[in-house]
């Protein structure tokens, strides 16, 4: 289970005295922690788990572009850090032939057809990329196939 592996990351992280990593995981368990509470749960599932930290890394992303409008160097290189660290408990990323592929498949699966079926389409394909595509990207491949 993730949540298992994120615990032992962080105690090695601590005994190597990773001050980074330890950091972000330690933020990550807090934010797992809130959302066990928001939900009513004892524990966060996978699935939950790699969502929660996928809006994480947009969080980050979004920062290290204030930052460095900002003009704020450290920054943006602590956030990065982050980024690296969160991003490790990911599975790997959709190349573009493949989740062009699932918007293909999503399309001809709903019968979309045009700009105003764009939800029923995004709703199929955020589900089978699950944490392994960029929504915003998927969202901009969608509105162009539907154009």
């Amino acid at each position: 289970m993730l949540a298992l592996q994120i615990d032992e990351d962080l105690k090695a992280a601590m005994k190597s005295k990773d001050h980074i990593k330890v950091s972000t995981l330690r933020m990550l368990k807090a934010a797992c922690k809130n959302a066990e509470i928001e939900k009513k749960k004892p524990q966060l599932d996978d699935n939950e788990l790699l969502s929660l930290t996928s809006k994480l890394i947009k969080q980050r992303r979004e920062s290290i572009e204030e930052f460095k409008k900002g003009n704020r160097m450290d920054l943006v290189q602590q956030e990065e850090a982050e980024i690296k660290v969160l991003q490790s408990y990911l599975p790997q990323a959709l190349s573009d032939q493949e989740l062009d592929r699932i918007i293909a498949d999503a399309i001809q699966e709903t019968g979309a057809s045009k700009r105003a079926d764009m939800s029923k389409v995004m709703k199929v394909v955020m589900q089978k990329a699950a944490g392994r595509a960029d929504g915003s990207l998927i969202s901009q491949k969608v509105a162009a196939r539907l154009q």
